[in-house]
């Protein structure tokens, strides 16, 4: 097996051929057919086109009955920066989005007991949040999933 390349190195795995990557490593082992079926492709040679794509590049490999799996070692080069929760692949990012927007949500409701804290809170919160959601949205869309 060829070992996985670095991401930016390989101008194939992009488009369809990430996408196909994606299916593979959020469904586990996956038959041509398969691949074909849930990303719409017209032919199993469009399938199989990108799948042979991700082989030589060595992101998926075959097992025994000849269906193909994502490599484990291929996964942290392609989702850096992301986390797998489940089936599930979300920007690392999110977590923080989300963590900073529940202690948004509660010190506002704190600040109700001192408004003269408001201003301070609101200014700073919202540039926080605004960060991490620009830059959870920004890894995602690169992503495209």
């Amino acid at each position: 097996m060829i070992p996985p390349k670095n991401v930016s190195a390989i101008p194939e795995l992009k488009g369809n051929t990430l996408r196909t990557y994606l299916q593979v490593l959020k469904h586990g082992p996956c038959e041509l057919r398969d691949v074909q079926h849930s990303m719409d492709f017209s032919t199993a040679s469009l399938a199989s086109y990108h799948l042979n794509k991700l082989l030589e590049a060595g992101y998926v490999r075959q097992d025994g009955s000849g269906r193909y799996v994502a490599s484990g070692e291929a996964v942290g080069d392609v989702l850096e920066g992301y986390s797998k929760v489940g089936s599930t692949i979300l920007p690392q990012s999110a977590f923080f989005a989300v963590f900073i927007s529940i202690l948004i949500a509660y010190f506002s409701y704190q600040a109700l007991e001192a408004p003269s804290f408001v201003p301070y809170l609101v200014v700073v919160a919202t540039g926080a949040a605004l960060a991490l959601w620009y830059e959870t949205f920004r890894v995602w869309k690169k992503l495209a999933i």
